[in-house]
């Protein structure tokens, strides 16, 4: 019989903050029977396997840094909406560092959710950027491009990669806004 209180979620919900504090490849099932004050074969009765779980944490994770960069970017167009959406990316990142690093692969359709999750976000992306005009191949190369910024700048903050002196939101907002100039540029250009 199941634990009282144990269930699926709550499985899911604990996995999410172990790979918060230890980062989501050291997540482990172990990690999260003992957090839940089960046995490890106690787990089992609430989910399949470690990459069940991970899939999980994956789909959480992109959900919550959707409604983030949803919320930021609700009543901004262009410029507003592209710095909105980023602050909130990177605000999500720094305080789910093991969530956020569960949302960098691409969903490979083994689990609905991430699928649906990653759609939606993907919407939110998409309406941001047709304030520039972009749709299409031109907006899915745009949002790659914002991904690889926004994700390059939020990684490298998160493993502690910007030692020089030099403030480090300071740089975050001149690289948003060097994207934000370059999203008006590619949107006047032929491809």
């Amino acid at each position: 019989m199941p634990r009282a209180g144990l269930s699926p979620a709550r499985v899911v919900e604990v996995a999410a903050e172990i790979a918060d504090e230890a980062g989501f490849e050291a997540l482990s099932l172990a990690a999260v029977a003992e957090r839940c004050g089960v046995r490890l074969p106690s787990l089992y009765k609430h989910v399949r396997s470690l990459d069940a779980v991970r899939l999980e944490v994956s789909a959480l994770a992109i959900r919550e840094l959707g409604a983030a960069t949803t919320a930021a970017v609700l009543g901004h167009s262009r410029r507003d909406a592209v710095l909105a959406m980023a602050v909130a990316w990177r605000a999500y990142a720094r305080t789910h560092p093991g969530r956020y690093a569960a949302t960098v692969a691409a969903p490979t359709g083994e689990h609905q959710g991430q699928a649906d999750a990653a759609a939606a976000f993907l919407v939110v992306v998409e309406a941001t950027l047709a304030g520039y005009g972009l749709r299409g191949d031109d907006a899915i190369d745009a949002a790659r491009a914002v991904r690889s910024t926004l994700h390059g700048f939020v990684d490298l903050e998160n493993r502690g990669g910007f030692g020089l002196p030099v403030d480090v939101d300071r740089s975050f907002e001149r690289l948003v806004l060097a994207l934000e100039g370059q999203l008006q540029a590619w949107a006047t250009t032929d491809g």
